[in-house]
C-alpha cells in the first residue's frame, strides 16, 4: 500500500513514479525498501535479419508479487504493454532494441513476462506488400543451470505464395520456423524460454535467414514445371490440378500478366 500525503491545502498528493524509478529485483520478487533511484535494469535484443525484412517487439508485464496495478478505468488489469522498435537499423541487416525488465506504469511495479516479436517482410514495391509473422519468448524465473553464455536463436522464414481476388494478384506469406542442430526448419515457431537471473545487461539474439526456394500456400492449386509453378483452373467442384491439367495466367505485385512463377513466362 502505498500512503498518501497531505499537503497544506488539505488534499491528498497522489505520488508519480517516472520511468527511471526502478525497484530493487531479488530472485523474482520486488523488495520496496532500500530501492534507489536508478533506471530499470535491461538487456538487448539484437535481430540479423535478410533483406527486406524487419523485428520490432511487445513486452508483456505482469503486476510483481503483492502490487495491484490500475489502468485508467480504475480497475486493476493483469498484463501491461511496452513497445519496442528500433529507431534505426544498426547495420543494413542488423536491428536490436532494449527490453526493460521492470516497468512501472500505473504506479505499481510490474516484471517482464514475456516478449513477442513481430517479424516483417516486403515482397513487393508497396506499402502494402508486406506480411508479418511472430515469435514468442517466455521469461523464467527459475534459476538457470547453466553459466551465463550469450543466448542465440536461430529461425528460418519461406515465402508461401499465393494468388488472391478475381484478377489473381499473387500475394506472400512469410512462414517463420525455428531451425535445428543441423540447420533444418523445424515445426515449432521460432522462440523458447528466457532465463530472469541471465537477462539483466546481457544481449540475446536471432539469427534469421531466408530459404532460397518458395512454395506454393496452397499446393493443390498449383503444378510444379521445370520453369516453375503454373496455376491450375479451379471449379466449384474441386481445387486441385485435374488430369490432364488446365491452367490459366495471374498477376505479379507489380501488375504484369503472367503464367509461371516466379519467372513470369517460360
Amino acid at each position: 500500500m502505498k500512503k498518501h500525503v497531505n499537503t497544506p491545502n488539505g488534499k491528498p498528493l497522489i505520488p508519480t513514479i517516472k520511468w527511471g524509478q526502478a525497484f530493487c529485483l531479488g530472485a523474482f520478487a520486488l523488495v520496496m525498501s532500500g530501492c534507489s533511484m536508478t533506471p530499470p535494469k535491461t538487456f538487448t535484443f539484437q535481430a540479423d535479419v535478410p533483406e527486406n525484412f524487419t523485428v520490432t517487439g511487445t513486452g508483456n508485464y505482469i503486476p510483481a508479487p503483492g502490487e495491484t496495478c490500475t489502468g485508467r478505468s480504475g480497475k486493476p488489469f493483469r498484463v501491461g504493454r511496452l513497445h519496442f522498435k528500433p529507431d534505426q537499423p544498426k547495420t543494413a541487416h542488423q536491428v536490436e532494441f532494449k527490453v526493460p525488465l521492470t516497468d512501472n506504469e500505473h504506479g505499481c511495479s510490474s516484471v517482464l513476462h514475456s516478449l513477442k516479436l513481430t517479424i516483417e517482410g516486403r515482397w513487393g514495391p508497396g506499402r502494402e506488400h508486406t506480411s508479418q509473422e511472430s515469435a514468442n519468448f517466455s521469461i523464467s524465473d527459475e534459476t538457470s543451470q547453466q553459466a551465463s553464455t550469450p543466448q542465440v536463436f536461430e529461425g528460418q522464414c519461406q515465402w508461401l505464395f499465393r494468388t488472391m481476388g478475381p484478377y489473381r494478384y499473387i500475394v506472400k506469406i512469410p512462414m517463420c520456423r525455428a531451425l535445428n542442430a543441423n540447420g533444418d526448419m523445424e515445426k515449432r515457431m521460432i522462440g523458447g524460454r528466457l532465463h530472469r537471473d541471465q537477462l539483466a545487461d546481457s544481449t540475446v539474439q536471432l539469427v534469421l535467414s531466408v530459404a532460397k526456394e518458395e512454395e506454393p500456400y496452397f499446393g493443390r492449386s498449383w503444378l510444379k514445371v521445370p520453369e516453375g509453378w503454373k496455376l491450375c483452373i479451379k471449379t466449384k467442384e474441386t481445387i486441385r490440378c485435374q488430369s490432364p491439367p488446365t491452367f490459366t495466367d495471374f498477376k505479379m505485385p507489380d501488375g504484369r500478366d503472367c503464367t509461371v512463377y516466379p519467372k513470369c513466362n517460360p
